[in-house]
Formats: structure tokens, C-alpha cells, sequence
């Protein structure tokens, strides 16, 4: 095992911290830091971008040959921790414990401690690792003029306010595959510069606000669907995933049923449970976000865009597209054609 001893007064100096240990080179371009290792003991990146008022987010794309464990002292750089394993898994304890808890994929984990203590993170050998951290400095983030912690439940409102660090907090989360769309959404941003940035944070708060929702959920002792097992979950979120990589093909409840051997009424609830929507409305909803996205990046007219998302009728079309937009489809056309000054 690797033990990593980190004792930093901010996210860079952790980066440089593991890097001393395992190798790699520090690349930096506009605010990204990313650690980049291909070598013996790991494969992959460990990225770090800072935001303002004291929000920063540090992710894991790597594979570890052999088990590496972060010793943190939490010193006066120690913020609250929101984690979430899109892929592998990892444990998490406290200096003061004995115990490691296991955070398992599509889980997710909220610390802090208090600032003489020592956190551990244990990673695994040979497991892809997709960790996404969100990182807040208090002090910091308490003086942004839109911070309002007053709002929040009882115990993340005593952890936000406690500037001297004077308690400690953790909270092991239940399955969330709501979050690990997000996540995915995060790591493919394709833009350059400044709007990435802006568009990186825009959806670091997003999951933000995903990790305190979901522990307001559970304070308030709203379960999982009883219907549905974590294994079904799992794959409702994968038939998501396929009906967004080709939502022209002809699905049905029927055929979905079929192919994942979950009964209708299980996909309903989960589809209900995950995303808010029936099986079909989640098909239309889909079908609607490619037909928007085609319009505004291909030359195919609307007749050629309905038959390419798998509709059949261009005035049903239509007709859903107002309802879900506000204008017609050749109207949303029309609004991004800008005319040319001479």
C-alpha cells in the first residue's frame, strides 16, 4: 500500500502532494490544473479547478496499481467534502476511528473535520476510478452575497456556519444515479477557455445542490422506491442512457421490458423515481432535446430532423415542441438565423 501524507493549505498543494508520490507532470491551462500519470503505479488524472468564494472542484479519472491511501490533515485548510464515485469505489474514516466505511459506485459522501484531526481516503488497486470532488472553504464561501445557509436543514446549516472548525461531520449517502448524470454531463464539456470555466462551475453548483437535496431527503426519511432494487435501478439508468445515444430507434414499453427483463410496472416506477417522467414522456423529452440540438447545429430541415429522432408526424411534432418550447420548430429556427449588418 501507498500511504500519501498531505498536509496542505489548499487544493494545488494536494495535487503537488500526490504527485510527489506517484509521478505524473502538472499541466496548467486557463484556471484547469490536471496531474497527468502514466506510469507503474497509476494511469490516468487527478484534475483541480478553483472558483470564486471558496468553491473548488478536485476530480479522479485514474487507476491505481497498487492501494494508495491519502493521510489529510485537516489543519486550517479543511473544507466540507462533497464526494460522489461515478465509477469504483473507495473508503473513508476519520483519524479518531477504527472503522473504514465503503462508499460503493453512484454513492456519495459529505465531511468535514475538526481542524486538529486526520481524514484517510482509501482507494483501491486496479479499479477505474471516476471520483468527483466539490471542495468549500467556509470563511470564504459564507461571504458571497448570495450564500444564504439559513435555508438549509439543521445539521448542513451548524457544519456551513462552523468557521473555526470545531466539529466534525459525515454523512454516507444512498444510491444517486440522478447525480451521476451530472457528473458525466461535467466531464464532457467540450468548450475552450473562458466559458468552460464558466460552464464547469455552472455545473459543479448544479451537483451542489443535488448532495444537499438528497441529504434533506434522507433527514426527512424519504426512501428508495420499494419496488426497485439498487441492480434495477442500475439498469433503468443504462436503458436511459441508450434511448439518449439513439432516440430515433423504436422503443416502446413492451420492447424495454423485454430487453432489460424488468416488469412495465418496475420501469415505470423507476423511470418515475429517476427522472420524473413515464417511460414515454422521458422518450419524448429526449427525442425533443436531439431535435433542438439538430436544429441549431445541422442544415437538415424540420421534416428531415422528425424522421431523424424517430417521429413519425411533423404536426405532432410540432404540436409537443410549442408545448414544451413556447415556439414552433420552424419559429426556433428562425430565431437563430442573425441577420448581417451592411
Amino acid at each position: 500500500m501507498i500511504e500519501i501524507e498531505i498536509s496542505a493549505d489548499n487544493t494545488k498543494e494536494i495535487l503537488e502532494e500526490i504527485q510527489k508520490h506517484i509521478g505524473g507532470t502538472i499541466e496548467e491551462k486557463w484556471s484547469e490544473c490536471m496531474l497527468v500519470v502514466d506510469n507503474e503505479i497509476a494511469k490516468g488524472s487527478i484534475r483541480f479547478i478553483p472558483f470564486d468564494w471558496g468553491v473548488n472542484l478536485l476530480d479522479y479519472k485514474i487507476t491505481f496499481s497498487d492501494e494508495v491511501r491519502l493521510k489529510i490533515h485537516a489543519s486550517e485548510f479543511n473544507p466540507i467534502r462533497f464526494i460522489y464515485a461515478f465509477n469504483g469505489n473507495f473508503k473513508h474514516r476519520f483519524g479518531v476511528h477504527n472503522q473504514e466505511e465503503l462508499v460503493e459506485q453512484f454513492q456519495s459522501l459529505i465531511f468535514t473535520n475538526k481542524s486538529i484531526g486526520v481524514n484517510y481516503i482509501h482507494f483501491p488497486k486496479d479499479v477505474k476510478l471516476e471520483i468527483n470532488v466539490i471542495q468549500i472553504i467556509r470563511k470564504h464561501f459564507l461571504k458571497k452575497r448570495t450564500t444564504n445557509v439559513s435555508t438549509l436543514n439543521k445539521k448542513l446549516y451548524e457544519i456551513f456556519v462552523d468557521t473555526d472548525h470545531e466539529n466534525r461531520f459525515v454523512h454516507y449517502g444512498v444510491l444517486n444515479l440522478k447525480m451521476a448524470d451530472h457528473v458525466k454531463k461535467l466531464w464532457n464539456l467540450k468548450t475552450k477557455g473562458m466559458l468552460r470555466i464558466l460552464k464547469i462551475e455552472a455545473k459543479v453548483y448544479e451537483i451542489l445542490s443535488m448532495h444537499i437535496q438528497q441529504h434533506n431527503k434522507l433527514q426527512q426519511g424519504v426512501p428508495l422506491p420499494t419496488s426497485l432494487i439498487k441492480s434495477e435501478l442500475i439498469k433503468i439508468r443504462q436503458l436511459s442512457q441508450a434511448i439518449i445515444k439513439n432516440p430515433a430507434k423504436d422503443y416502446s414499453l413492451e420492447t424495454l421490458s423485454a430487453e432489460s427483463g424488468l416488469s412495465q410496472a418496475k420501469l415505470q416506477d423507476g423511470f418515475k423515481f429517476l427522472y420524473t417522467r413515464t417511460v414515454t414522456e422521458y422518450i419524448r423529452h429526449i427525442r425533443l432535446e436531439a431535435s433542438r440540438n439538430l436544429i441549431t447545429s445541422t442544415d437538415l430541415n424540420i421534416s428531415q430532423i422528425v424522421y431523424t429522432i424517430g417521429f413519425t408526424s411533423r404536426s405532432y411534432f410540432s404540436k409537443i415542441f410549442k408545448e414544451k418550447y413556447g415556439v414552433t420548430p420552424n419559429e426556433f429556427k428562425k430565431q437563430l438565423i442573425i441577420p448581417i449588418a451592411v
